[in-house]
């Protein structure tokens, strides 16, 4: 029996001056269907998802939902309409309840002349959290209590209490653990059975496939294929998604664990913010220890202790114990670069150049005598990242928001590699790019452990860190449960064992 097709895109255009994010790209989006979206960062997928969810407007081409003309002219508009998208940044407001996050915008139910009644609204607030089994998440509670990906189950319910037809998964489920995912899945499983339809934006190309029905391949800007479930082949769909065949392995493809005598970094006792207790462990030169454990193991607070952002009790040590890790400066002047798993709060600022975010990190290495910082000089600095890294930008004036995921991800790279860091602390540094930066980001940890460089890798991926450390740390409840040793006989079997 034939779908109904609930959205069309028919010769859709997306510009930003000579930047072309779509090129005439023409979609269908039936009923009872789960659609995924796939490309390498910079392919349109966040452009066409944002165009569906009226966050942009298409520069030329034309939308249809249900058969008729589709114009959302916001986010709030496309919902009551019955489209709506779960934004892969963070979606909440800080400072408010969760009952106000979920009701914001929608807050006249609960008014009496010019007043909100607030026990009302954290009632019925409460009883929508309860009925999709979040109830730990209480409305009466300001938001900022919850973690990371508490919030944005939040903002999942926020988008379903409406009840629209199609679903936008924009790369939510790479904030989520395991739990987290699964109940997107649900949620886009019963979209499906009710006629409605989910379209799933993700890198993994692994979830897409067990969940899709079909998978609609963008590739800058132009739409390359849709293919069926029917005919889904991991090898043929990465090949299509970088217009060119891909062959050996994302990963190191020695199985021999390497590294120098010598001690690059080294923590004695490090306990801090009640998530981190008692964790010892050295970097060596040359040598890429991997840190692994579930979501709220510790080990993200552990690589922001590393490099002097947290405070903690312990000592942390660097250059052979010649200077003591207390601040961010100190652990810079250590050389000691963080790339944050937080990217857009943490590491970058968005409205903000490329230029600026790269040269922010090396000020005290530009400045001269005087603290003058020469124009060609800093462009040079900058420049020369820009093309090593290969980072695609129309120049290093491009403010960092409009770049792809995948592209701030290099910049962030650049600051610290413009300052030539003996130690990288990498927390999930391949987050929510494509396969492409993916396998240009292990080859440049290869060639920077060639070089003596010690980079600590905490990765919630299993692959990654079996695929890529000399030695792995398993953190539980704070702590190291266990070191395992490169191996091409170790399995992700033996090490998932010590996490739970």
């Amino acid at each position: 029996m034939k779908q109904e097709v609930l959205l069309e895109a028919m010769n859709v255009t997306k510009t930003y001056g000579e930047v072309t994010a779509l090129r005439d790209v023409s979609v269908q989006i039936t009923g009872g269907s789960t659609i995924g979206l796939i490309g390498e960062n910079g392919s349109g997928k966040s452009t066409m998802s944002s165009i569906f969810s009226g966050i942009i407007s298409p520069t030329k081409g034309n939308l249809k939902y249900c058969g008729i003309d589709y114009q959302p002219a916001n986010m709030i508009d496309a919902l009551d309409q019955g489209i709506g998208m779960i934004v892969q940044e963070e979606g909440t407001i800080s400072g408010i309840t969760v009952a106000e996050n979920i009701f914001l915008g929608n807050m006249k139910s609960f008014q009496a002349r010019a007043l909100v009644s607030n026990k009302k609204m954290t009632q019925a607030a409460q009883q929508i959290l309860d009925e999709y089994d979040l109830g730990e998440l209480k409305a009466s509670e300001v938001v900022d209590k919850y973690s990371q990906e508490e919030r944005k189950l939040l903002e999942v319910v926020k988008v379903l209490m409406k009840e629209p037809r199609v679903l936008i998964v924009d790369e939510t489920t790479t904030a989520l653990s395991q739990k987290g995912r699964e109940f997107i899945y649900q949620q886009m499983d019963e979209q499906k059975a009710k006629g409605g339809a989910s379209i799933f934006v993700s890198h993994d190309l692994e979830e897409l496939m067990e969940h899709c029905d079909q998978l609609i391949v963008l590739r800058d800007g132009d739409l390359i294929t849709v293919v069926d479930r029917a005919d889904f082949d991991e090898t043929t769909i990465k090949n299509l998604m970088v217009g060119r065949e891909l062959t050996g392995s994302y990963y190191r493809e020695d199985s021999i664990p390497s590294w120098e005598e010598t001690i690059l970094l080294e923590a004695k006792n490090i306990s801090g913010l009640e998530k981190v207790h008692q964790v010892n462990l050295q970097l060596h030169k040359g040598e890429i220890l991997g840190i692994g454990g579930l979501s709220h193991c510790g080990m993200h607070e552990l690589g922001k202790i590393l490099f002097g952002f947290l405070p903690s009790s312990g000592t942390v040590t660097a250059g052979g114990g010649k200077t003591t890790v207390t601040s961010t400066k100190s652990a810079m002047k250590a050389k000691i670069g963080y790339v944050s798993k937080n990217r857009d709060h943490e590491a970058l600022a968005l409205n903000s150049s490329v230029k600026d975010n790269i040269a922010i990190g090396g000020t005290d290495l530009l400045a001269g005598a005087l603290g003058y910082i020469s124009t060609k000089k800093e462009n040079n600095y900058v420049d020369t990242q820009i093309e090593e890294l290969r980072i695609k930008t129309p120049s290093h004036d491009q403010e960092v928001q409009y770049l792809s995921g995948g592209n701030k991800q290099k910049v962030v790279f650049g600051k610290w590699l413009a300052r030539d860091c003996d130690v990288l602390i990498l927390d999930c540094p391949t987050r929510g790019i494509d396969i492409g930066v993916k396998a240009a980001m292990y080859q440049l940890m290869e060639a920077m452990k060639q070089e003596g460089k010690g980079i600590i890798l905490i990765s919630e991926e299993l692959p990654e860190l079996l695929g890529m450390s000399d030695r792995i740390l398993i953190m539980k409840n704070g702590g190291v449960q266990k070191e395992f040793i490169r191996s091409s006989e170790l399995k992700d079997t033996e090490v998932i064992q010590y996490m739970i």
